[in-house]
C-alpha cells in the first residue's frame, strides 16, 4: 500500500539530505587553512595511519549513537533555509505529490505550512514538520460503532445511505458494513434502492442471504426513495437497529440523477450519508466526493481498493477537499476486509 509515494518520498528526503551534506562539506573546505607539506619518515606515517583508524572508529561510533537520537533529516538541517532554496527543493516534491494523486490544493497546503515551519529557521527537522502537517491534513473520524450505539439510545432505526458512481464497490462495501454491525450485536436490514442497474437487486439479495439479513425490495424502475422509506418502516415494526440503503450509482455531473439522490436523502433523512469511491482513481474520486458533498452534505467516505493503491494521494486528499473524514478503507473482497481509518497508520505507511 502506497509504495510508489513512499519510495519517492524517501528518494526526495535522501536527495535533500545529500544537497545539504555537500554544501556543508564545501563550506568546511573553504574555511580550512592551507597547510605546508613536510617530509615524513616511514615509521611516522605508520603511526599516523594507526592513530587515524582509531579516531575514525570512535567517530563512527559517535555518529551511530547520534543517528539513533536524531531523525532522518536532523543531522544536516541545522542551518537557515532561505525561501528561494526551499522553493527549489520543494519543486521536485510537488511534482511527486501531484503524480501520486495528491490534490493540488493539498499540495499547496503542504507547501504553505512547510514553508512556515522551516524557512528562516536554523534549527528544525523537516521530516517531523512534514509528518505533523500531513497528520493535520488527515481528519480522524469519530468512532463509527459508538456513534451508532449512542444514537440508538434515543432513536431507532439508525439509517445509513450509501452513494457514489457505478463500479466502485458500493454494494460490496455496504455488505462489509453490515457484517461489521452484526459482529457487534446490531441487527440490520437492507433497502435495495438501486432500482436501475441490471442485477443490482439480485446482487444485494445474495449478500442478504449470506449474512442472514432482511432485504426490502421493489421492482426495477420504481421510485428508489420509496424503497428506503419502506425499509425504515419495516425496521421500526421489527425492532431492527440499522437500515442500510443501497442507491444507484450515478455520475456526479448528471444533474437529474443528483437531484434524485437528493430526494432519496430528503425522504429518508439518513443519519449518515457515506460516499464510496476507489482509492486508485485519484483525482476522479476526489472530484466525485466533492460534488456529492456539495449536493447532499456527506458524513464521510469509504475508499475501496486501498490494498492495491500504490500512490496514496486520494487518501491524503478526499478528507481535506470535503472537510469530512474517511471512515474506512476497503482492503479486499471478503466481508472482514474493511479497515477503520487511522491517520497514524497512514503516516506510518508513507514512511514518515
Amino acid at each position: 500500500m502506497f509504495e510508489s509515494l513512499k519510495n519517492k518520498l524517501k528518494n526526495w528526503k535522501e536527495k535533500i539530505t545529500s544537497v545539504f551534506k555537500e554544501e556543508k562539506t564545501e563550506e568546511k573546505r573553504i574555511k580550512e587553512k592551507p597547510f605546508k607539506k613536510e617530509k615524513k619518515t616511514r615509521e611516522k606515517i605508520k603511526k599516523e595511519i594507526v592513530g587515524k583508524k582509531e579516531i575514525e572508529k570512535e567517530e563512527i561510533y559517535i555518529q551511530q549513537e547520534e543517528n539513533k537520537k536524531e531523525g532522518f533529516f536532523s543531522k544536516f538541517f541545522k542551518r537557515e533555509l532561505s525561501e528561494e532554496k526551499f522553493d527549489e527543493l520543494f519543486q521536485e516534491f510537488e511534482l511527486t505529490l501531484l503524480e501520486n494523486n495528491v490534490s493540488f490544493v493539498v499540495v499547496q497546503k503542504i507547501k504553505e505550512e512547510l514553508k512556515k515551519e522551516v524557512v528562516g529557521k536554523n534549527d528544525y527537522n523537516l521530516e517531523e514538520s512534514l509528518k505533523r502537517i500531513i497528520k493535520d491534513i488527515l481528519i480522524e473520524p469519530e468512532n463509527f460503532l459508538k456513534k451508532i450505539k449512542d444514537s440508538l439510545k434515543n432513536k431507532k432505526p439508525f439509517v445509513i445511505l450509501f452513494l457514489g458512481i457505478n463500479g466502485t464497490g458500493k454494494t460490496t462495501t455496504l455488505a462489509k458494513i453490515a457484517y461489521l454491525l452484526k459482529k457487534n450485536n446490531l441487527s440490520v436490514c437492507f433497502a435495495a434502492a438501486d432500482t436501475y442497474r441490471a442485477a443490482s437487486i439480485e446482487q444485494l439479495e445474495e449478500h442478504a442471504k449470506r449474512l442472514n439479513i432482511s432485504l426490502i425490495k421493489k421492482d426495477y424502475g420504481v421510485d428508489p426513495a420509496s424503497v428506503g422509506f419502506e425499509a425504515i418502516q419495516y425496521a421500526k415494526k421489527n425492532n431492527i437497529d440499522v437500515v442500510l440503503i443501497d442507491s444507484a450509482g450515478r455520475l456526479n455531473n448528471k444533474e437529474s440523477l443528483m437531484n434524485e439522490l437528493e430526494k432519496i436523502s430528503r425522504v429518508n433523512n439518513p443519519d449518515m450519508k457515506i460516499f464510496v469511491g476507489e482509492s486508485i482513481t485519484g483525482n476522479d474520486s476526489i472530484e466525485q466526493a466533492k460534488a456529492f458533498d456539495e449536493k447532499i452534505n456527506l458524513t464521510g467516505s469509504i475508499l475501496s481498493k486501498a490494498d492495491v493503491d500504490e500512490k496514496g494521494g486520494t487518501i491524503l486528499s478526499v478528507g481535506f477537499v470535503t472537510k469530512k473524514p474517511i471512515l474506512f478503507l476497503g482492503t479486499g473482497q471478503k466481508y472482514e476486509d474493511l479497515e477503520e481509518f487511522n491517520k497514524e497508520k497512514v503516516i506510518e505507511r508513507l514512511g514518515l
